[in-house]
């Protein structure tokens, strides 16, 4: 049924006519606080310079530490994507990204590798047993991997595959946890 609404009925729906002046009110509250924050994290002085923590007064919060150098020493060294398209991905990713993949490496289950601008490798290879399921994984670099593995078992991961040597490139493991492959490498 389609009702169209008179000025007769706005008597008996009292917010309908004030209903754009309610939205634009309860957006101007909304965003109230949001502008005092900004304010006072880009307080400048008055040659419109903003001062450093150390020059802050104690009364205001001081920054808080940038997240790409608070994560600075977390790092992908090498990602790895599993898939029976192995070749379609490659090629699109060339022509996508530019990229240029290798020939297939055997140590590394026949992956074709491409180098990333930051020193991590983009791996890109087949299922190597029939129940493999496609997966992009990532090893995270860290410094002793089986410090790092035994730590991830104490907090409940199934190691999938302990530290294993990979001959020219490091030492790989994979461990599961909340229903997600997880890995680490050690160069």
């Amino acid at each position: 049924m389609n009702q169209q609404h008179s000025n007769d009925d706005e008597g008996k729906r009292p917010f309908s006519s004030n209903r754009r002046e309610l939205i634009q009110l309860s957006s101007a509250s909304c965003l109230l606080p949001l502008l005092t924050v900004f304010e006072a994290g880009c307080a400048a002085d008055e040659n419109n310079q903003v001062p450093s923590p150390a020059q802050q007064n104690d009364d205001q919060p001081t920054r808080v530490e940038n997240a790409s150098e608070k994560n600075a020493k977390m790092k992908i060294q090498y990602l790895e994507i599993v898939s029976p398209e192995a070749d379609s991905i490659c090629k699109t990713y060339e022509d996508v990204h530019g990229l240029d993949f290798s020939e297939p490496v055997a140590v590394l289950g026949n992956a074709r590798t491409a180098d990333l601008p930051d020193d991590s490798t983009l791996a890109v290879r087949g299922p190597l047993r029939s129940n493999e399921t496609p997966v992009v994984r990532p090893y995270f670099l860290v410094e002793d991997i089986d410090a790092s593995i035994a730590k991830a078992a104490e907090a409940g991961a199934e190691i999938a595959i302990p530290s294993m040597e990979i001959p020219g490139y490091g030492t790989c493991a994979i461990f599961i946890l909340g229903g997600i492959e997880h890995a680490l490498w050690q160069v």
